[in-house]
């Protein structure tokens, strides 16, 4: 099962970053990024809210178009080794040049120019998602919508929010989330990670998403459960991330395998890979040691993520005739 084709819809992009490339950034720039590193090197953050600002510290060093090409390298280089064919990658322009446009377009014909290039030698294809954050206020979200809106295509397919869940509504974002969808990008959001089922219920409302970032504590309401099941409303789940940041204290006691008993579409992904020691092999590895899942719930999981992938059809059908290639 480690060297199954997998197919990963939920990763940060700078979220990503193994911690190596962002010290020797720092000190090519020069940049004070304070102490967000334990003694081993490794990212080291208390709770989510330390994890915002780690992560915020660690992003501040990718400064120019050229940093994002190499975290892009680095990154689909790494996702391929462990068997991703098909990735898709939040990128926010609030990062990438301040949400100013002539920047983000700087910024993203790097990313897209290191994306071909790891298609071209590592096989793996990567789509954009570009991405609001939510603790930025809905103001700053219309400004990233545009950003969306403009460069929409063949790369950027589609439009989400992350960030702190207890701070705004998504009905506050509706306007950005409009702009997004007018532009033909498809449409995810972060929800029931912090906050309960009732954010979920939110999301689905006011921001009409065909797939939830996370959605783990929708299990805290069984009508819930089945609502979204009912809908197909497809959830990009991140087991390894949730035990990390202590949402649940074993992978037995994950969610996910309610979700999947349940007839849930449920897919799986890493979210922030370096921050929460994950690789998309240990998450199945994990997942195969808490639920008894083989090789078939594996290559199912992987053909949910791509019939829901925000790509074009020909791009979905090469990705599924390579998940079916195993069973030829």
């Amino acid at each position: 099962m480690r060297d199954l084709p997998k197919v990963e819809l939920h990763l940060h992009l700078e979220g990503a970053a193994p911690p190596a490339l962002i010290r020797d950034m720092a000190r090519r720039a020069r940049i004070d990024i304070g102490g967000i590193f334990d003694a081993e090197g490794n990212y080291a953050f208390r709770d989510f809210a330390h994890f915002l600002k780690v992560y915020e510290a660690a992003t501040s060093v990718l400064t120019t178009p050229d940093a994002y090409y190499r975290l892009t390298r680095a990154v689909l280089g790494e996702s391929a080794q462990n068997g991703v064919i098909y990735t898709e990658a939040f990128l926010s322009p609030d990062f990438c040049g301040g949400a100013d446009l002539h920047e983000w377009r700087d910024h993203l014909a790097a990313i897209a120019t290191a994306a071909a290039e790891a298609e071209a030698e590592d096989g793996i294809a990567m789509r954009a998602i570009v991405t609001c954050i939510r603790h930025f206020g809905p103001e700053q979200a219309r400004a990233t919508a545009l950003c969306a809106a403009e460069t929409a295509g063949d790369f950027v397919t589609g439009f989400g929010i992350a960030g702190a869940e207890t701070v705004h509504a998504p009905r506050d974002f509706a306007y950005a989330f409009d702009m997004a969808r007018e532009a033909g990008l498809g449409i995810t959001a972060h929800a029931g990670e912090w906050a309960g089922p009732e954010s979920v219920r939110a999301a689905l409302a006011d921001l009409r998403p065909a797939r939830i970032g996370h959605g783990v504590r929708a299990i805290e309401d069984p009508r819930l459960v089945e609502e979204l099941a009912e809908r197909g409303t497809v959830l990009e789940v991140c087991p390894g991330s949730n035990i990390a940041l202590g949402l649940y204290p074993r992978w037995r006691d994950h969610p996910i395998g309610h979700f999947h008993d349940r007839g849930l579409r449920v897919t799986v992904s890493t979210d922030d890979p370096p921050f929460f020691r994950t690789s998309m092999r240990r998450e199945y590895d994990r997942l195969a040691d808490a639920f008894g899942w083989d090789e078939g719930v594996f290559t199912t999981l992987a053909r949910t993520a791509a019939e829901a992938a925000f790509c074009d059809d020909a791009t979905r059908a090469r990705i599924l005739k390579r998940l079916d290639k195993p069973h030829d």
